[in-house]
């Protein structure tokens, strides 16, 4: 495995690569929901680039860039195992200057949910996974959906400015109780990670609601905050692909979402229907 600290190491390193290439980015503890991707990309190109870069653009003032979890050997480690072929690993003077020109997230897909939960969030996001496609210029890059909006937003900023790159989502990977794999939840102690588990299930009853028949986003919404009760919920949300508000459930075209703090630490999770 190669380990490139810069862009023009990394230039160097793609340079004995040939054929098809899949990139998963990352910000590192990399955890079993990454494997699933490094693994598909292992299964679907010749060459498997790998990034770890903890992107300070895409945190907000006082959230924890400086806590977040940071674990090299391990990462290492991992990716050797799973067959990366290129690991990128750049500091921030590689991939920042002052002054920058800057992608900025659209005003309305941008700004709703996580978008407003943590304003500016989406512009670091698709600013450093910019840089990122550009730097590797992979013919397929894997995104899990946990994130669904980044993801949308990614594959839509792929389509807007006409970007030679497929956009593969992947499967939320979960604990055996539930609990979506996340970098955060080392954050949690034994009581939060029970309490964790209410996101998750909110979701089931929102499927089970679903396939029961009832299809309608007001009554779904009632049952999964009640479930949810007493975290502190920032939003329970149902959205079509493209993240349009849904008064009723369009099966193949709905995101179930919600956001909530368990503790301190914020966590994410959503069902695909």
């Amino acid at each position: 495995m190669i380990i490139a600290r810069s862009a023009q190491e990394l230039k160097e390193a793609l340079k004995t690569k040939t054929g098809s290439l899949g990139f998963v980015p990352t910000m590192g503890a990399l955890h079993s929901g990454h494997r699933t991707l490094i693994d598909a990309a292992r299964r679907e190109n010749d060459c498997v680039v790998v990034s770890i870069f903890v992107n300070p653009t895409q945190f907000l003032p006082g959230e924890d860039l400086s806590k977040y979890p940071r674990k090299e050997e391990a990462d290492f480690k991992i990716c050797e195992l799973s067959g990366v072929d290129i690991l990128f690993y750049p500091d921030v003077d590689a991939m920042y200057t002052e002054d920058e020109i800057r992608i900025t997230a659209p005003d309305v897909r941008g700004f709703i949910l996580e978008g407003a939960s943590r304003p500016g969030h989406f512009d670091g996001v698709l600013t450093v996974v910019m840089k990122l496609l550009n730097l590797v210029q992979p013919s397929r890059a894997y995104f899990g959906k946990k994130d669904a909006q980044q993801l949308a937003l990614i594959t839509q900023m792929i389509h807007n400015f006409f970007m030679d790159v497929e956009i593969v989502p992947m499967d939320t990977v979960r604990e055996n109780d539930g609990l979506a794999l996340s970098s955060r939840n080392v954050y949690l102690n034994p009581s939060e990670r029970q309490e964790a588990l209410k996101l998750s299930a909110a979701l089931k009853h929102a499927t089970k609601m679903v396939i029961q028949g009832n299809t309608k986003s007001a009554a779904i919404k009632s049952a999964m905050e009640e479930i949810l009760a007493p975290l502190d919920v920032e939003y329970v949300a149902i959205v079509s692909r493209a993240f349009q508000s849904l008064d009723e459930v369009i099966i193949g075209d709905t995101i179930v979402l919600v956001a909530a703090r368990v503790g301190t630490t914020r966590l994410i999770d959503n069902v695909w229907m």
